[in-house]
């Protein structure tokens, strides 16, 4: 009688997965791959198209079973517009994230960050030390036209072959780490700039101890 195979999953080594809610991140995240070759890692960007925050902690409690890390960027404008509209008494969007956070979290190769308002706050930083709430995104891409004066949110202008918006971003990388390094995410307090993209490159740290 042949020996049965196991039906136990193994996780791929040195693989990293990723849940957005934007298309921005997407690209961004595909011009991080595209860049760092030497980090030898696959990046999975997984798109959910608008899904709800419990889609996207399902999804990433998924995933959570396959890869090295699972990382979950949220960009926080919606939540704070969902929770602001919400009826008196029900459970606001912020207070349902905050659970799934800390849910999620409860996962050690889990990684939740949080851009408020979105993803061209951590974009700005790379060009200013800032810790100004932006009332939205369109509030903090007017700012970051000061610096990327050409700047579109297309697939066309991020992914360029000769200056894509990592390489027009790489050097001054190391300032907008520095810069995001104290815009934490804290339940108690979630009217304040917040930016953890910092946290995006612990992929370096993973990869460097193999």
């Amino acid at each position: 009688m042949g020996r049965q195979r196991s039906k136990i999953k193994m996780k791929v080594s040195n693989t990293f997965a990723f849940v957005v809610d934007g298309d921005t991140e997407v690209w961004y995240l595909q011009m991080l791959k595209r860049n760092e070759r030497e980090l030898n890692i696959n990046i999975e960007p997984k798109l959910p198209s608008k899904k709800s925050i419990p889609d996207q902690f399902k999804m990433v409690k998924d995933l959570a079973a396959d890869y090295t890390k699972v990382f979950w960027i949220v960009d926080y404008d919606v939540i704070v517009k969902e929770t602001r509209e919400a009826k008196k008494g029900v459970e606001t969007s912020e207070q349902l994230f905050i659970k799934l956070k800390e849910k999620a979290e409860k996962l050690d190769n889990v990684i939740v960050i949080v851009n408020n308002p979105c993803i061209e706050f951590w974009f700005l930083l790379h060009f200013e030390k800032t810790s100004k709430l932006y009332s939205d995104c369109n509030s903090a891409e007017k700012q970051l036209k000061k610096h990327l004066t050409d700047y579109e949110k297309t697939r066309k202008y991020f992914t360029k072959q000769d200056n894509d918006i990592y390489l027009k971003l790489k050097n001054k990388l190391s300032d907008a780490k520095v810069n995001s390094k104290s815009l934490k995410f804290d339940k108690y307090n979630t009217s304040k700039a917040i930016c953890e993209m910092n946290s995006l490159f612990k992929i370096q740290e993973v990869t460097d101890k193999k």
